[in-house]
C-alpha cells in the first residue's frame, strides 16, 4: 500500500470519527442542557463552541497525518493571528462585544424571554429579550420594533430585569392570599 493510499485512509478514518464524536458531543450537550432547563438557544450556542474545538482537533490530526512542516505551519499560524490581532485592534469593539457576549451567555440572569428595560440618564430602552448573539442582544419593544443592542452596552448599564415567570408567581400568590 502506498504511502498516499495510508494517508487517505486515514483522512477518512478522521472525518468519520470527526462526525461521530460530532454527533456524541451533540446528544451529551442537549441532554445535559436540557437537565438544566437552559433555552435552545444555549443549547445550539454550546454545541457551535464545541464544534469549533471538535474541528481545530481534526485539524490538527489532519496536519500529522498528511506531514505539513511544523515552520511552515507556525509560520501561518502566526501570520493569520497577527492580521486578527491587527484587525481586533482596529474593531476593539468588535471584541468586547464578543467577551460581552460569552460573559452573558455563562454568567448573566438575562433569558430568552425576560422583560428588560436598560436604564439610561437620555433613553430607556424597554422590551422583551429575542434574541442574544456574540455581538448583539435583539429586544422586541412593546410597538413591535426590533432594537438591537452591543452585548458590551449591556454589561455596562443598568439594567431591570423582569421574568416572565415572576408576574405568574405573583398573581398565583395573590389568588391563594
Amino acid at each position: 500500500m502506498g504511502t498516499y493510499q495510508l494517508q487517505i485512509i486515514e483522512t477518512a478514518i478522521v472525518i468519520v470519527l470527526l462526525i461521530v464524536v460530532q454527533f456524541i458531543v451533540r446528544h451529551y450537550i442537549n441532554k445535559t442542557l436540557k437537565k438544566f432547563h437552559f433555552s435552545l438557544q444555549r443549547r445550539r450556542m454550546t454545541t457551535k463552541i464545541m464544534n469549533l474545538f471538535i474541528i481545530i482537533g481534526a485539524l490538527i490530526a489532519l496536519t500529522g497525518i498528511w506531514g505539513i512542516e511544523k515552520e511552515k505551519l507556525l509560520l501561518f499560524i502566526s501570520s493569520v493571528l497577527t492580521i486578527l490581532g491587527i484587525a481586533f485592534v482596529a474593531q476593539w469593539s468588535i471584541l468586547s462585544n464578543i467577551t460581552a457576549g460569552l460573559i452573558l451567555y455563562f454568567n448573566h440572569p438575562l433569558k430568552l424571554g425576560d422583560h428588560i428595560r436598560i436604564l439610561e440618564k437620555d433613553f430607556i430602552i424597554e422590551g422583551k429579550i429575542d434574541d442574544v448573539t456574540f455581538f448583539f442582544v435583539h429586544i422586541i419593544s412593546a410597538d413591535g420594533d426590533r432594537i438591537t443592542v452591543p452585548n458590551s452596552i449591556i454589561l455596562q448599564k443598568n439594567i431591570s430585569v423582569k421574568h416572565p415567570n415572576d408576574r405568574k408567581a405573583r398573581i398565583e400568590k395573590e389568588k391563594h392570599s
